[in-house]
């Protein structure tokens, strides 16, 4: 057990319910909600965005999103099963000293970097990655309840297609790197308050491939990538809200002699006349006779899937929600309902002999 002080000093670290703006009992979908919201928000590729504060959205959502880590922030105000030696968080202690880096206060080192080396880093050598990019894409609201393909076409850095990412011109050959002897990787040994690390970072003769075109391609001047447009195949799921995200892995920019990034796709559904959705349900609106309201009916309505038949209860309320089971939005369970709110339309003006009638039924209590 930890003391009420140690408590009291964990609590006051960041609170990551307060930077995805929910509450402490939020469930995984509010959580998962907040995070794709605010990481479009704040996307460093974005216009606008905050690298910063995308990482400290992207840090919570790490915490609340696993159940085991969120149980243990819950309980100590932070997480004990990181990356570091025997789990151990060096998240803040990095931040702490990132004011070092990069020559400044006089040490050149990167907190990364040594601490990969010490607590399952290897050589400390970290994956170029390229970067993840954003799209905006808009749908019919049909769509959007039982998906549907979409192909786009996204102008990013790519790889090459006239070399097919080689770098080399078409019919000639790769050669050994002369800088790294074709490992791709170079040495490098820089200065710490902990004493001197030697690290690997790519190669910036071959980039990072261990070969050279001994005549580059004249299409991306032997860098294996360039900017174009490429045709991308985007699946759209059932069951997608306006605002929700698709993320794709790998279809983000590339670079040479590394990982591309991911592609993420906003979803922004078309406003539909006649249906609106509420969660795994859909709302539409029937217009009925003060007869049919009395007397009960069975009448034709249109659904997403079609016409169907509806059959409206004698004494039928205004106001009154009608259910049609199973023509709702699909779900991993089956799909939700067709709900179907009924609206009595009554008449403004009577004729002599519909008024001597509803006198009639005045007449009989009614």
């Amino acid at each position: 057990m930890r003391s009420a002080s140690e408590r009291e000093q964990y609590n006051s670290m960041k609170n990551y319910y307060d930077i995805l703006g929910i509450t402490k009992n939020a469930s995984e979908d509010e959580i998962k909600k907040a995070f794709r919201s605010l990481a479009h928000k704040y996307h460093p590729d974005k216009k606008g965005g905050d690298e910063a504060k995308f990482k400290e959205v992207s840090e919570a959502y790490a915490v609340l999103s696993d159940k085991k880590r969120r149980a243990e922030y819950d309980a100590y105000g932070r997480t004990f099963n990181g990356t570091g030696a025997g789990g151990f968080d060096f998240s803040g202690f990095a931040d702490a000293f990132r004011g070092f880096e990069n020559g400044q206060g006089g040490v050149e080192f990167d907190i990364g970097d040594i601490f990969g080396e010490f607590f399952g880093g290897g050589t400390g050598r970290r994956q170029r990655r390229g970067r993840d990019i954003s799209i905006d894409l808009e749908i019919p609201f049909k769509e959007s309840v039982f998906g549907t393909e979409r192909r786009v076409l996204v102008a990013k850095q790519g790889t090459c297609s006239t070399c097919s990412g080689s770098g080399a011109k078409a019919g000639t050959q790769l050669t050994t790197c002369a800088a790294c002897n074709g490992k791709g990787q170079i040495h490098e040994t820089r200065n710490s308050f902990f004493g001197s690390f030697t690290s690997m970072r790519a190669c910036p003769t071959c980039g990072g491939r261990g070969e050279i075109p001994k005549e580059p391609c004249t299409s991306c001047r032997g860098a294996g990538v360039r900017k174009q447009e490429d045709e991308i195949h985007v699946t759209v799921p059932p069951g997608m809200d306006d605002g929700e995200m698709i993320r794709m892995p790998g279809r983000g920019e590339a670079v040479q002699a590394g990982t591309p990034g991911d592609l993420y796709v906003k979803i922004h559904v078309k406003t539909d006349k006649a249906f609106s959705r509420e969660g795994a349900n859909l709302l539409t609106e029937l217009r009925i006779k003060l007869t049919d309201a009395l007397l009960g009916h069975d009448t034709t309505i249109e659904s997403l899937d079609g016409p169907v038949t509806l059959s409206i209860p004698a004494g039928v309320e205004h106001g009154s929600v009608l259910r049609v089971r199973g023509k709702g939005v699909p779900v991993r369970s089956g799909r939700g309902d067709l709900l179907v709110r009924i609206t009595v339309d009554l008449p403004k003006k009577l004729s002599k002999e519909a008024k001597k009638l509803i006198q009639g039924l005045q007449a009989e209590g009614l």
